[in-house]
Parts: structure tokens; C-alpha cells; sequence
């Protein structure tokens, strides 16, 4: 054979995709959902904690979150995990048994907190202070005010980031395999590696690629939408009878601007 159909059979062989593919629907993809998401959620809240102690003025509160985005952030993925899922086993056996799913989700999550954290705590110093502090003059307390005026606009400004580090997440999901899956628990990633190693054709592996790219492509571009939407804003209606010099017509974002009153004649007797 020439090189050229030794190439096409070994990478992409309808028939080893066929057979790989409906174990990969039913099996790694539910299984890649539940890591990527479940590890996004928890690290999303636990990221969210270290943002807001990392803007503290209170030094044990700052440092103690400075330290932890910077050893999680600086760890390669691959380690974390072993180290987590391996340390931890004896007492993952004692409370869930011989799943190694929560582990692999504790692991990623700690991961992306890290990132996530630092993520919220770049949305959160980007808003202005006078928000803050015209929250305070309305009689609004400081937990008050970050939690109802800060947090929601920060979150709002770093949306296309924390999409990104779900698209991560998703990648990174393949690397729990090295805590040891059921046939039940695999992947995609383990999936087509398995299918890989038995028939020694990379089709199968090269499908699984493909499905990580279902699922990522769609969300970057969900995030570019995101992000075009977020730095145009809102269309602002104006009457076009009312002075524009004259903001009693202006309409806050997602209204309709109510037409400006005419002023009305008076009766010359």
C-alpha cells in the first residue's frame, strides 16, 4: 500500500468509527459532561471564594488565596489529579467505594478555581468604584453592595472567560483516565484509546477528537457571540421629538423610552 492509503486507512476507517461510535454516545460523552460540568459548578463557587478573599483587606483571608491560585495554577494538570486521586483513595474506598469520579471531579475542580478565581477577582476590580460607593450612599452595607451591585456586574464582564474555562475543563477531562475507569466510567478520551490499543487503528481515537470538537467549537463561538453581544450593549430608544440635549427621554437598557411630554397651549383669554 502507499503511503497515502496507509494513512487514510489508519486514521480514519468508516468501519472502526462505526463500531466505536455508539459506545462513545452512550458511555464517554454523558461520562465527559458529568466531569466537565460538575467540576465547573464546584469550582465556580469555590473560585468565587477565593476572588473575594483575594480583594480582602484582611491579610489572612488575602494571602492564604494568593498562595492557593498559585500552586494550582502553577501544578500541571496530570499531577494534581494523581496526586488527589491517589492520596486520597483510601478514603475515597471508606465513603464511596471504588469510584474514582469524585475524586477526578475534586481534582479538576481545585484546578479551576484556581483559574475561575482569578478570573471573577479581574471582573470584580473592573468595576468602577463609584458603584461601590453609590450603593453605600443608598444605605446598602458592604456585603450588601458586592453581593448585589459588584459580584453581578464583574460575573457579567468576565462571562466569555469562565466559558473558555469550561471548554478546559472539557479537555481536561481525559485525563482522569489515569485514575483507573470501569468500562461503564470511561470517557470519550478512554474510549477511543481503548479501541485504539485493541484493533490497532486510530480511528477510533481520531472520532473521539472529533467529539471533543462538537463540544467545544459550538461553546467558542457561543463565546464570541457572548462577548460581541457584551461589548456593544443594549440599543438605547430616544422619541425623536424630545431634545437631545434632554435626558427625560432616554430609555435604561432593555425599555422603551416613553415619549416626552408636550407642553401644552394656554388659552389667550
Amino acid at each position: 500500500m502507499d503511503p497515502l492509503s496507509t494513512l487514510w486507512e489508519t486514521f480514519f476507517n468508516g468501519e472502526s468509527m462505526r463500531e466505536a461510535l455508539p459506545e462513545m454516545l452512550t458511555v464517554g460523552l454523558p461520562n465527559t459532561l458529568i466531569l466537565a460540568v460538575s467540576a465547573a459548578l464546584l469550582g465556580s463557587v469555590l473560585g468565587m471564594a477565593l476572588a473575594v478573599a483575594g480583594i480582602s483587606r484582611t491579610r489572612w483571608l488575602r494571602w492564604p488565596a494568593r498562595v492557593y491560585t498559585d500552586v494550582f495554577r502553577g501544578l500541571p494538570a496530570a499531577a494534581t489529579i494523581l496526586l488527589i486521586g491517589v492520596g486520597l483513595a483510601p478514603l475515597g474506598m471508606q465513603v464511596w467505594g471504588p469510584n474514582p469520579y469524585p475524586l477526578g471531579i475534586l481534582a479538576l475542580s481545585l484546578i479551576a478555581a484556581a483559574y475561575i478565581g482569578e478570573i471573577f477577582r479581574s471582573g470584580i476590580q473592573s468595576v468602577e468604584a463609584a458603584q461601590l460607593e453609590g450603593a453605600r450612599a443608598l444605605g446598602f452595607s458592604w456585603g450588601e453592595a458586592m453581593r448585589l451591585v459588584i459580584v453581578p456586574q464583574g460575573v457579567r464582564r468576565v462571562l466569555p472567560a469562565w466559558v473558555n474555562q469550561l471548554i478546559a475543563l472539557i479537555k481536561d477531562s481525559s485525563l482522569v483516565y489515569f485514575l483507573g475507569l470501569l468500562a461503564s466510567q470511561r470517557e470519550l478520551f478512554r474510549i477511543g484509546q481503548d479501541y485504539a490499543a485493541n484493533t490497532g487503528n486510530q480511528s477510533a481515537l481520531l472520532l473521539a477528537g472529533l467529539c471533543y470538537l462538537l463540544l467545544t467549537v459550538p461553546l467558542t463561538h457561543a463565546v464570541n457571540a457572548i462577548d460581541r453581544r457584551l461589548r456593544r450593549g443594549r440599543t438605547v430608544t430616544v422619541d425623536p421629538d424630545s431634545d437631545p440635549d434632554d435626558d427625560g427621554g432616554l430609555a435604561l437598557a432593555g425599555e422603551t423610552a416613553l415619549p416626552r411630554p408636550r407642553p401644552t397651549r394656554k388659552d389667550p383669554r
